[in-house]
């Protein structure tokens, strides 16, 4: 029997960056051969990194990145994924994959046929569609069926629309006239949410069943602007065995089509790869379900690797933020100091009148437990002043206008610091609050990034037991302490202030809001399902006056299946009775 090995290449590029994400690819070609490989496969548009967005508006940088993608010249053979520029420079391109290495000369070899409209995708604002089915023959000693990521989705029915066509259907109909090919290759780009594993799984297992060949599927890995993509990369055989890449990391994978067991996992060997997650493969026998990387774990290393990659492909090395001693900003300085090092976090306690002398001292606590540098700046020196300015508003009744003020006034000295430090400053509320506008425009959502943008209250409190374990096993304090853990939510904003003042219970909201955005469930479905009616009329409600907030919060990964952002496109000036 022939040896048939296919690496798939787990690679983090940088948008835009063609020359550094050639030479990405091109060194791990190389770990690839070191490994046995016959035939490389990187991942969709792997040349540009994805999403390129509006970039692909731009004749100029299409045929850009296909020349940088035909003067590659890989030691093995290597299947590239790149737009191809249209017949002229008004043709939209196509999502393409091109070979190259050992004779086969840039050769166009596939163009994705199924572009996805929904959620943060938006192809077909892009690209023109293919159809027919990609084929590559003589690869490495290999014929290789070739689709590109949403192509093979159609036929686990895994899709929210009916494409028409299943590029995979219409592999199985050539397999069945050609029993020469050898396996099915798809080079993806599939961003991560919480249940996004075991669907690639499903994608890839239906896919080997219906071909009778091994299904290969290549992941990017790695955080671009709002989307995080936690690699994963699959081989399955049509008896339902699976070989998955390690998540959260940069490497190749080497698929032995004969012996699943054989196949091997090496991560990169670039100084800036994610070192985050596991670093061996891992074997799924038939009747094994998909392993997790959902829960807190998967979270905070999702959060972790958005930022983390933020940061270095915009050349950001330092990040300011507010501690507060509550529970969000000690979980958004673990996820700083553990994305850049503790060197690079600064943490700025800002204390106003109202805040307590325990939350000082919590803030003080994750700051020393972390090893980040600590400042603490009493705000009265500004507040004061500011108070007696507004004098007149304030005197008349206008309450949130005061505690807004001091939410301002923190902004003011975190965005000062991260100015004078060339640092940038992170914001750090979360998704239960962004849904409710319990957040201050130009005050706490001041940043250039939020981290726990797309993370519900209850998830913030189970990725701190995730820091604090991490913490515990590496012999240092736990960060989030005790009493952060368990006090009640407070803005501190006025005396004797908790959140259950304005919101209902924490794990209550996050149910009605889970349901509501995630699930897509209206007033009646959510208050059938137990919980009080007028709680989520006033919960609807709220959430519908407050969109104009969702619009100016900063970038976040996105880590559910419905995040705010690009995926969230709901009118600004609007008004709906969700009692209806």
């Amino acid at each position: 029997m022939s040896l048939m090995r296919i690496a798939l290449l787990q690679a983090d590029p940088t948008v835009g960056d063609l020359a550094g994400n050639a030479k990405r690819l091109l060194a791990l070609v190389e770990q690839a051969k070191s490994t046995g490989a016959h035939v490389a496969v990187s991942t969709e548009l792997a040349i540009t990194g994805y999403p390129p967005r509006d970039l692909l508006m731009s004749p100029d940088f299409v045929q850009a990145a296909f020349d940088k993608t035909q003067a590659c010249s890989p030691t093995i053979p290597m299947l590239i994924g790149t737009p191809v520029p249209g017949t002229d420079r008004e043709m939209a391109p196509a999502n393409g994959v091109v070979a190259v290495g050992e004779g086969l000369r840039g050769k166009v070899v596939a163009h994705k046929q199924l572009l996805p409209t929904y959620d943060v995708f938006d192809e077909a604002r892009y690209f023109r569609p293919g159809s027919r089915p990609g084929l590559v023959r003589g690869a490495g000693g290999m014929d290789l069926g070739i689709t590109v990521c949403e192509d093979a989705w159609q036929a686990a029915g895994l899709t929210p629309v009916d494409y028409g066509v299943d590029p995979v259907a219409q592999l199985a109909a050539l397999v069945r006239q050609d029993a020469t090919l050898s396996a099915t290759v798809n080079l993806s780009a599939s961003p991560f949410h919480h249940a996004k594993v075991a669907d690639r799984i499903t994608v890839a297992r239906t896919a080997a069943a219906r071909l009778g060949t091994p299904f290969l599927l290549a992941n990017q890995v790695g955080g671009n602007d709002d989307l995080v993509f936690d690699g994963s990369s699959i081989a399955a055989w049509p008896d339902g065995t699976v070989v998955l890449a390690p998540s959260w990391a940069e490497g190749v994978l080497t698929v032995d089509l004969n012996d699943p067991s054989s196949s091997t996992w090496t991560p990169s060997n670039a100084a800036d790869a994610l070192s985050i997650g596991a670093h061996e493969r891992l074997v799924l026998h038939p009747d094994q379900a998909a392993p997790t990387v959902t829960g807190a774990e998967g979270l905070v290393d999702a959060v972790v690797t958005g930022l983390a990659d933020y940061c270095r492909k915009s050349g950001l090395h330092r990040i300011v933020l507010g501690l507060s001693g509550g529970i969000d900003s000690a979980v958004a300085a673990c996820v700083a100091v553990e994305a850049l090092g503790p060197e690079a976090v600064h943490g700025l306690a800002l204390p106003s009148r109202h805040s307590s002398q325990h939350s000082r001292d919590d803030a003080r606590w994750t700051a020393e437990a972390l090893g980040m540098r600590f400042s603490e700046l009493h705000l009265d020196a500004m507040h004061e002043p500011a108070e007696t300015l507004l004098g007149d508003v304030l005197r008349n009744g206008h309450a949130v206008a005061g505690e807004n003020l001091q939410a301002r006034l923190r902004a003011l000295l975190v965005m000062g610091h991260a100015n004078a430090e060339g640092a940038m400053a992170i914001a750090t509320g979360n998704k239960s609050e962004l849904a409710q506008g319990y957040c201050t425009l130009y005050g706490d959502m001041a940043g250039g990034y939020a981290p726990l943008g797309d993370l519900w209250k209850m998830d913030v409190y189970a990725m701190a037991d995730v820091f604090n374990a991490r913490a515990r096993a590496q012999g240092r304090d736990e960060p989030v302490n005790a009493s952060t853990m368990t006090k009640p939510p407070s803005a501190e904003l006025a005396p004797d202030q908790v959140d259950e003042d304005t919101l209902p219970p924490y794990p209550v909201l996050d149910r009605i809001l889970r349901a509501h955005i995630e699930e897509g469930l209206d007033h009646a479905a959510i208050v059938a399902r137990g919980e009080e009616a007028s709680v989520v009329t006033d919960v609807l409600a709220r959430m519908g006056r407050n969109e104009h907030k969702r619009w100016q919060m900063p970038p976040a990964p996105r880590v559910s299946v419905r995040a705010f952002g690009q995926g969230w496109r709901m009118p600004l000036a609007g008004r709906h009775d969700w009692r209806d």
